[in-house]
């Protein structure tokens, strides 16, 4: 039995094998114009393609492929849950534990890096531990940012050796994620002991986790009768007394320290996130590269949604890939018009798994859907290659081709469906036609080598 797994094996292999011109499949493919680059897209595509068909064909009677090829291309949740698993290991994702008292800026740090809404900050956020609660951007299956933020530190009925515990468990838990440890105190506090100790107690647990002293609230000791945020940093003397002595207070367990002042719109301050781009430089200092560049790109608000698309459509092209070489493989079936509920069902599914990877779980009449939504003039087109099949010789060829072609484009038109989704904004079809368009002839060329 062909599967999603085995094609994805035989593509890995194909990959993984020396080749100086071979890149990543995670690496943008969207300008590729060096021969070598196109070589080796050719080979490996060549490679997959001929085994798959060749498997497929020795499995069973050509007259049997297409009736009984649907099952063959559904993704089940176990073949999903490991994908996403591959990918988590891959993503530049960093988990931040927010330790400070209630009302000292957690939340909005978490809006200033996200760029996300109070409202959303506040619902996204869940229980995970008795003391502790997790916010997952831009989605829980596939994050980028993992906030975890203490809860009722500030409270005297709390068993602070309980919540020390259960931080000391998390930041020692084995993951992937990059950590970091971000302690938040208003300026105007001076009662820390307990976040001292907590501090101090994590960092003997944990020394080669960093720790950030964010100060926050600046504009609660601004002189009196200053309106606006001064030029950043701020140049009071009231601030300045007050960040020296945390800074001293902390200096044990702190690695970096930096001012900011996260408003809302409606308390008048300009700009709303003063000194985001101190705090974005402070924590890039303290984080691996990768993580570093993944928290600048999510801080450019103009093209967040978009970045973080592209991040996921770098991803989501390896398993668009054999996705693609199933599809020439089942259209290169001579039976005219008798592929076409195969490719369907193939396409389906693979819409499905991009949703998966995207944070969107869909039904297959929800994918279905969103394949109908996306694909436009393209079903004519498809119907119309289908036909080719009855010229002698060189009509299945041509099929497959266009086929792949066709389907990798819908695989990229999804990626962008997903990725205005995930970045809040309403997809825009103009747009994921055009970006379909742009695919399609860039698989074209890429297909147009394989040969039966």
């Amino acid at each position: 039995m062909v599967k999603i797994s085995d094609l994805m094996q035989m593509e890995k292999h194909n990959s993984d094998s020396p080749s100086t011109n071979s890149p990543p499949l995670s690496k943008p493919t969207d300008e590729v114009t060096t021969q070598s680059v196109n070589d080796s897209w050719r080979n490996r595509i060549t490679g997959v393609w001929s085994n798959a068909t060749g498997r497929l064909t020795k499995l069973l009677p050509v007259e049997q492929v297409a009736q009984t090829a649907v099952g063959w291309f559904s993704v089940s949740d176990e073949q999903v849950a490991e994908i996403l698993e591959t990918v988590r290991a891959e993503l530049p994702t960093t988990e931040a534990l927010l330790i400070g008292k209630p009302q000292a800026g957690k939340s909005s740090i978490v809006r200033g890096l996200t760029g996300v809404s109070a409202e959303i900050v506040g619902q996204g956020f869940r229980p995970h531990t008795q003391h502790t609660e997790r916010y997952a951007y831009p989605s829980s299956d596939l994050p980028l940012l993992i906030f975890t933020d203490t809860v009722g530190l500030g409270d005297v009925n709390q068993d602070t050796q309980a919540i020390i515990e259960e931080l000391v468990d998390d930041l020692q838990e084995e993951t992937r994620c990059a950590k970091i440890l971000i302690l938040t105190v208003k300026i105007n506090d001076f009662a820390t002991d307990t976040l001292r100790q907590i501090a101090a107690q994590l960092r003997s647990s944990s020394p080669d986790i960093p720790c950030l002293l964010v100060v926050t609230c600046l504009h609660e000791v601004y002189p009196s009768g200053t309106a606006d945020h001064p030029a950043y940093p701020p140049d009071y003397q009231e601030i300045n007394r007050a960040f020296a002595a945390l800074q001293q207070a902390f200096a044990k367990v702190c690695d970096r320290s930096v001012l900011i002042d996260f408003t809302l719109e409606e308390d008048g301050y300009t700009p709303v996130f003063y000194g985001l781009e101190a705090l974005s430089n402070s924590l890039a200092e303290l984080l691996p590269e990768a993580e570093a560049q993944a928290i600048y790109q999510l801080l450019d608000r103009g093209e967040t949604g978009e970045q973080i698309g592209n991040l996921y459509r770098d991803v989501g092209r390896r398993y668009i890939l054999p996705f693609s070489i199933m599809a020439a493989t089942l259209a290169a079936v001579p039976l005219p018009l008798a592929t076409m509920p195969v490719l369907t069902a193939l396409q389906v599914s693979m819409v499905g798994l991009l949703g998966k990877l995207y944070g969107q779980t869909l039904t297959r009449s929800q994918a279905g859907g969103v394949v109908s939504a996306i694909a436009g003039g393209f079903l004519a087109q498809a119907i119309g290659r289908e036909l080719v099949k009855f010229i002698p010789g060189f009509g299945s060829v041509i099929a497959a081709s266009w086929a792949a072609s066709y389907t990798w484009s819908l695989g990229e038109g999804a990626c962008v469906y997903f990725g205005d989704l995930m970045g809040g904004k309403k997809p825009d079809p103009k747009k994921i036609q055009s970006v379909m368009q742009e695919s399609f002839k860039t698989a074209q060329e890429r297909f147009k080598h394989i040969k039966r």
